[in-house]
């Protein structure tokens, strides 16, 4: 198992509309992505993954970066007690508009 036991994952209750703004073929894509990525090492620097500037969207520590031309973006804070990722916000970003649920965020 690599890097000791599973961490569970929580999803904020807006989650479920930011996924209803995003087209339902990439729901399972995003889901299992999470898993691979965020089940053992949330907090681990990767170049997809990377801790964010306090204060950030939604109060979220960390960003992941995923899909088709990591067009996905995963907002999640780590627990260490009780070992739990905490997902934020999920969105998708074009260009440089970064679209969560009904609002959109230039950067």
């Amino acid at each position: 198992m690599p890097g000791g036991s599973p961490y569970t994952f929580v999803f904020a209750p807006e989650v479920a509309a930011h996924l209803h703004a995003i087209q339902r073929k990439y729901h399972a894509l995003i889901r299992r992505e999470i898993h691979l990525q965020l089940r053992f090492k949330p907090n681990g620097r990767t170049r997809n993954r990377k801790p964010l500037d306090i204060p950030a969207l939604y109060g979220a520590q960390w960003e992941l970066r995923l899909g088709p031309r990591n067009r996905y973006r995963v907002f999640y804070e780590v627990l260490e007690e009780p070992r739990t990722v905490r997902i934020v916000a999920i969105g998708v970003k074009d260009r440089e508009v970064l679209r969560i649920g009904s609002e959109e965020f230039r950067q």
